[in-house]
């Protein structure tokens, strides 16, 4: 709003958006947690970005680790525990895990020492961890085992992507597949038992930010399809698909809330 990013909540059917944060620094990237009563989230209050948490219900936002890196892109894992995030503390942007309860962090992944990392998103059950690295072939999706730190590709080398998130069995994942660096991107979902693709959103516009229903019969994402982003929702079983966000300026990164 008003040229300032701050995080939002608003009704998936459409309504009034209720503001969570109001900051002059960027807040973005928010991920709910599997409980739906917090929502992680990134921000650039002291100058660099650093990882957030504020309740869902409202009040101050809490500062969960404190240092000079860059560290970003959390996500919770289902049970709660563990926080996946990323960061370039002490070196390269590795892919890390923090134990929430007891702070123990250790690396899970780390691609070289110029590598981007994107979007880790747990799978449901919380055996793997989906992100995207631009190591040696550009930016590719990856899956990675998380007791073992096994990791594949499982983008095609022709056309790679971004913003991986599972679906909610845990079978698939949907990406943006944007080839050529144009203006254009699809949402893409892979079946990891197959390998097979197809596309679920086709527009003729920037399109980011899926994410799957708790329910999985329809995605979430956002579009420039008018010109700025905003946020739409598209049901999968027939391709429907109508806007749910109208505030002034942009909106980005949705996430919808666990059902309780």
């Amino acid at each position: 709003m008003n040229g300032n990013l701050d995080l939002y909540l608003i009704p998936a059917g459409g309504g009034t958006e209720r503001r969570l944060t109001d900051d002059p620094a960027e807040d973005g990237l928010a991920r709910f947690t599997p409980d739906g009563e917090r929502i992680v989230f990134t921000s650039l209050r002291t100058g660099h970005y650093q990882i957030y948490e504020v309740s869902a219900a409202g009040g101050p936002a809490r500062r969960i680790r404190e240092n000079a890196a860059t560290e970003y892109q959390a996500d919770v894992s289902p049970d709660g525990k563990t926080l996946a995030f990323l960061s370039n503390l002490d070196g390269p942007e590795r892919l890390l895990l923090q134990d929430l309860a007891g702070g123990g962090v250790r690396e899970l992944v780390r691609h070289g020492t110029r590598t981007i990392f994107g979007n880790p998103h747990w799978s449901p059950d919380g055996r793997f961890i989906s992100f995207s690295s631009n190591h040696r072939i550009g930016h590719q999706i990856y899956v990675v085992e998380v007791a073992t730190g096994n990791e594949r590709r499982i983008s095609p080398v022709t056309g790679g992507g971004c913003e991986p998130r599972f679906n909610r069995d845990g079978r698939k994942v949907v990406y943006v597949s944007r080839r050529l660096l144009g203006g254009v991107s699809r949402l893409v979902e892979h079946d990891l038992a197959s390998g097979e693709e197809h596309a679920l959103v086709s527009w003729p516009a920037l399109n980011y930010d899926p994410v799957y229903s708790p329910d999985g019969s329809e995605l979430a994402f956002a579009s420039n399809i008018t010109g700025e982003y905003q946020v739409y929702r598209q049901r999968l079983a027939d391709g429907r698909a109508w806007r749910v966000s109208f505030g002034p300026g942009l909106a980005r990164y949705p996430d919808y809330r666990p059902v309780r």
